[in-house]
C-alpha cells in the first residue's frame, strides 16, 4: 500500500512537471518565430536594396550611352560653329571643281532662253546674241578665275614710319545678284590701319572687283573684302563699307528705284576702338574736296 501511494506520488509529480516543460518548449518556439518574422523584413529590405542597387546599375549604364552621345553632339556642334567661322573668315575662291560646260553648250543654252522668252533666236537680231551673251558674261563673272589673296601678295614696308589710316573711297564697282542674275552697281570705302606693312592703292580697287565680278549679295562681298584684307595684311584694324542699288528691287518684283542698300564690316581697331571708328566713317561722310572732273 505505501508502495502504491509512493507511485502515485511520483506519477503526479512527473505529470505537474509536464505542463512546465510544454510551456517551456512554447515559449522557445514562439521566441524563435518572433526573431524570424523580426529577421524577415531586414533580408526583405536587404534584398530590395540589392535590387534597387542593380536597378540603379543598369539605369547608369543604360544612361551612359545617352551622356555619351550627348557630349559628342555637344562636341560637334562646337566644332561646326567654329568651322563655320573659319570658313567666314576664309576668302572665297573659285568654286568647287565640276565639269565647266563648252562655249558651245553656253551659246546653246542661250538660244533655249531665247525660246523660252518666246523669241527666235535664229532671227538676224538674235544671231549673234548668244556669243555676244557668253563673251559679255566672261566679263561680267572674271573674278572667279581671281585668287583675291594673291592681288595683295607684293606689300611694301618702307613707309618713313607711316602708321595713321589709310582711306580709298568711292570705289565704284558692278556686281550680279546670285538670286535673280542682275546687276548690283555700287561704291566701296576700304581702310585699313597698317602695321608696318602696306600695299598699292590700285591693288585695293582690284580687291573689290575680284569679289564683285562674280555671283553675289551684298553682305558676303563685304565680309569677304574686309576679311581676305585683314588676313593678308595683317594690319592694326580694317573697315569697308559697302553702298549699292540692286536690280531686283528696282527693276522687278516691289519695283522700288532710287533704294540703296549699305553694309559694312569692322575688325580690329576699327570695332574695339570707338575713335578709329569714327574717324572712318566721317571721312566717308565728308565729300570729297577732289576736283575729280578733269582726271
Amino acid at each position: 500500500m505505501a508502495e502504491m501511494t509512493e507511485m502515485t506520488a511520483q506519477s503526479r509529480a512527473c505529470g505537474s512537471a509536464r505542463p512546465s516543460f510544454a510551456k517551456a518548449n512554447h515559449s522557445a518556439r514562439t521566441q524563435r518565430k518572433h526573431e524570424t518574422m523580426i529577421d524577415r523584413p531586414q533580408h526583405r529590405r536587404s534584398s530590395r536594396s540589392s535590387e534597387d542597387m542593380a536597378k540603379g546599375k543598369t539605369a547608369s549604364k543604360r544612361a551612359a550611352p545617352t551622356v555619351r552621345k550627348a557630349a559628342a553632339n555637344k562636341t560637334n556642334e562646337t566644332a561646326s560653329k567654329q568651322t563655320a567661322r573659319n570658313a567666314a573668315r576664309k576668302p572665297a575662291t573659285l568654286p568647287p571643281a565640276t565639269p565647266r560646260p563648252s562655249r558651245d553648250e553656253a551659246e546653246a543654252a542661250v538660244r533655249v532662253l531665247l525660246r523660252w522668252a518666246g523669241d527666235d533666236p535664229a532671227r538676224e537680231g538674235l544671231a549673234d546674241t548668244p556669243a555676244r551673251v557668253v563673251r559679255a558674261y566672261e566679263e561680267f563673272f572674271s573674278g572667279y578665275a581671281l585668287e583675291p589673296r594673291d592681288i595683295l601678295a607684293r606689300t611694301f614696308s618702307e613707309v618713313d614710319g607711316y602708321d595713321e589710316m589709310i582711306v580709298l573711297k568711292d570705289i565704284r564697282f558692278e556686281s550680279y545678284c546670285e538670286h535673280h542674275m542682275v546687276p548690283i552697281i555700287g561704291r566701296a570705302h576700304v581702310a585699313y590701319l597698317p602695321n608696318h606693312r602696306v600695299v598699292g592703292i590700285s591693288k585695293l580697287a582690284r580687291l573689290v572687283d575680284a569679289f564683285a565680278k562674280r555671283l553675289q549679295i551684298q553682305e558676303k562681298m563685304t565680309v569677304q573684302i574686309a576679311d581676305t584684307l585683314f588676313d593678308v595684311l595683317q594690319p592694326k584694324g580694317v573697315g569697308v563699307i559697302l553702298e549699292a542699288a540692286h536690280q531686283c528691287i528696282s527693276t522687278r518684283g516691289i519695283h522700288k528705284p532710287g533704294v540703296e542698300m549699305v553694309t559694312s564690316r569692322m575688325l580690329g581697331t576699327f570695332r574695339t576702338d570707338p575713335t578709329t571708328r569714327r574717324e572712318f566713317l566721317s571721312i566717308v561722310a565728308n565729300p570729297s574736296s577732289v576736283n575729280l572732273t578733269n582726271t
